[in-house]
């Protein structure tokens, strides 16, 4: 959406146009319940870090968004620090 182009997935404005669509709160129950079960799995295994990728064609605002959502959802998990980079953030409009 032309409103939205100079915005991020972290504007409150993006995120709540994101968070309207039932498809998206459906992936993200989908991404936190298997990255949950996978987390202390990982910790178990004595693991020092995952990494997730989370990709969309601008990198500025589906990938952003759902990648906080996840830091949000996934902080409480026992035995694991989430750490996000927005690596393409600052490219292209």
């Amino acid at each position: 959406m032309p409103k939205f182009r100079r915005m991020s997935g972290i504007d409150d404005a993006v995120a709540q146009f994101m968070s309207s669509h039932p498809v998206t709160l459906d992936t993200m129950v989908r991404f936190t319940t298997l990255l949950k079960f996978l987390l202390p799995l990982f910790v178990l295994e004595g693991k020092s870090y995952l990494t997730v990728s989370i990709g969309c064609t601008g990198g500025r605002h589906r990938s952003v968004y759902v990648a906080e959502a996840l830091r949000k959802s996934l902080g409480p998990v026992e035995g694991a620090r989430v750490h996000v980079r927005h690596r393409d953030m600052g490219l292209g409009s």
